[in-house]
């Protein structure tokens, strides 16, 4: 009789073994787990970003909302509002003769329509967060000295905002109105440090409009100026 013979199987291959993960495998899981790990941290960053540049893109699209406002306003028509840099020439509107800062009847019933224009910009949602004040800046021609055209185009600007006061009947801003312009308007001077080509063109008066920074927090509303006469020029 044969006996028989039993054939003993050697154990699995280590390389069948379930739990064994090869040197590309763990590559590959290392390089995952730093893609995920990348991706969180971009993720982070990005918020952050969004959490400081959304108050900028706020503030630039509310200043944007206003001045296009004002651009678009058929009393803008034949002004020069610059929506870039906030400034808005009067252009020929309102003049000057050399040597002298008197606003003509003409110019004075055109500020007093155009006024207001700016007024209800500021009553915007926009207007009433970000414009802080409204600066006329008076300008001069080269004629004379630094000094003497610095009082000049100061005595221009000032003339400017007395023609808003002036007026009486149809004409006339209401004392709403000029009690805004009260808190609202300031006036500056330039001498000839901002001349054009052109003499005429030099001696004018400008807009500009100042608004709040980001980290400038509004003062509170208060009723001193309420009952405050205006005065005469």
């Amino acid at each position: 009789m044969f006996a028989r013979v039993f054939v003993k199987r050697g154990g699995r291959h280590e390389g069948e073994s379930p739990f064994w993960i090869s040197f590309s495998d763990l590559m590959s899981a290392l390089m995952i787990l730093f893609l995920v790990m990348m991706a969180v941290s971009l993720v982070s960053v990005t918020q952050r970003i969004d959490v400081m540049t959304s108050p900028i893109i706020k503030r630039n699209k509310a200043i944007k909302t206003i001045m296009t406002m004002i651009a678009e306003d058929p009393q803008s028509t034949g002004v020069g509002v610059d929506q870039m840099n906030y400034r808005i020439d009067l252009g020929k509107e309102v003049r000057f003769e050399s040597g002298s800062y008197t606003i003509d009847a003409q110019a004075g019933q055109f500020l007093r329509a155009y006024v207001p224009v700016l007024l209800r910009a500021k009553d915007t949602p926009e207007g009433r967060r970000w414009m802080r004040s409204i600066v006329v800046e008076g300008f001069t021609d080269e004629d004379g000295t630094y000094l003497y055209n610095l009082q000049l185009s100061l005595d221009r600007s000032r003339s400017v905002v007395c023609s808003l006061f002036q007026a009486t009947g149809a004409n006339a801003l209401s004392p709403e109105e000029l009690r805004k312009v009260q808190e609202l308007f300031l006036v500056g001077g330039y001498s000839f440090n901002s001349i054009k080509k052109d003499k005429a063109e030099s001696r004018r008066v400008e807009f500009k409009i100042d608004f709040w920074g980001l980290d400038e927090k509004l003062p509170e509303a208060t009723d001193i100026l309420k009952d405050k006469e205006f005065g005469r020029c």
